[in-house]
């Protein structure tokens, strides 16, 4: 089956139309050229938000970035919150992945600005999914911070599906997506394991229930870092009270308090409510993870349809 090509981001391209789009991305090229040549001069990630996939990433990097003590990747106008290194990009290099953080002395020059050096993240919701993220970034990574966004996995699906469907890379209706997925999803794991170099499609943009089996997710990351240094947020929590959970975050990754103008909910869309046939079928497949994930954390979930 023939995929539509995406961006290394995880986002089908907008080709450039005009000569001024020409010239912005032949500079997009030529910094990260640049950035890849500068590699062993760059930073490393302070903190990794893993996901899940529309779980409140993007919100949570966004509201982070705000802070003070807080700085962008480079560079800071393409407004860019992730890197999907330690999945799909995993092949391009340490080099490529370096190119996208700032320059030590440049930090160096904003930290005696601010008082103190600012901290660098890297937000990449398919990281929590992915079967060799986890080992590839405690690699290059060892001393990140780790912040985990779960959310209701039957609403996580169906805003997956929604994003894709909007996006025009599904074209199926929910129920037959969620429904086709087993097939479309075949061996697929397996291939990624037997072949790192392998970046599948469907594992990655057809995973509506796949993507919600944290369980499986989150114990990788256990196994690869220390407890201490990873967080497990409920979504739901933080969409409650993002203040709250903000000051909580903060405060796990040694920053000061601090609190945004406001705390405006990223890539939210409205959407009709999920069919009860196809919330039993979702409820059906999940349960067993959600009960193992709850004993893997020793807290219920508390999430809607399966603590009943």
């Amino acid at each position: 089956m023939t995929y539509p090509e995406m961006t290394p981001y995880g986002s089908l391209p907008i080709p450039p139309s005009g000569l001024n789009q020409h010239l912005r991305e032949r500079m997009k090229q030529a910094l990260r050229a640049f950035g890849a040549a500068t590699a062993s001069q760059r930073c490393n990630a302070d903190y990794l938000i893993i996901g899940a996939k529309r779980g409140g990433s993007t919100s949570m990097a966004r509201w982070l970035v705000e802070h003070p003590d807080v700085g962008t990747l480079f560079p800071s106008a393409e407004n860019r919150k992730g890197t999907y290194f330690f999945d799909v990009n995993f092949g391009k290099g340490v080099g490529w992945y370096r190119s996208h953080f700032p320059t030590r002395a440049a930090q160096r020059i904003r930290g005696k600005l601010n008082g103190s050096l600012p901290l660098l993240g890297d937000a990449t919701p398919y990281y929590l999914h992915h079967p060799h993220a986890a080992d590839r970034a405690f690699r290059q990574e060892p001393n990140a911070k780790v912040i985990a966004l779960l959310r209701n996995p039957i609403d996580r699906a169906y805003g997956h599906w929604a994003e894709r469907t909007r996006e025009g890379v599904e074209t199926l209706d929910f129920g037959s997506a969620i429904r086709a997925e087993g097939e479309r999803l075949e061996g697929e794991e397996q291939r990624i394991l037997d072949d790192p170099s392998y970046v599948s499609f469907p594992h990655q943009h057809f995973s509506y229930i796949d993507q919600g089996r944290y369980h499986r997710g989150l114990k990788r990351w256990l196994v690869a870092y220390p407890s201490n240094q990873i967080s497990v947020i409920r979504s739901e929590d933080l969409f409650a009270n993002p203040a709250k959970i903000y000051r909580q975050t903060l405060l796990f990754l040694g920053l000061g308090e601090y609190e945004p103008a406001q705390f405006a909910a990223w890539n939210v869309k409205k959407k009709d409510p999920v069919e009860p046939a196809d919330r039993r079928f979702l409820i059906d497949a999940l349960a067993d993870d959600v009960a193992q994930l709850e004993t893997l954390l020793g807290r219920s979930m508390d999430w809607e349809g399966f603590n009943e």
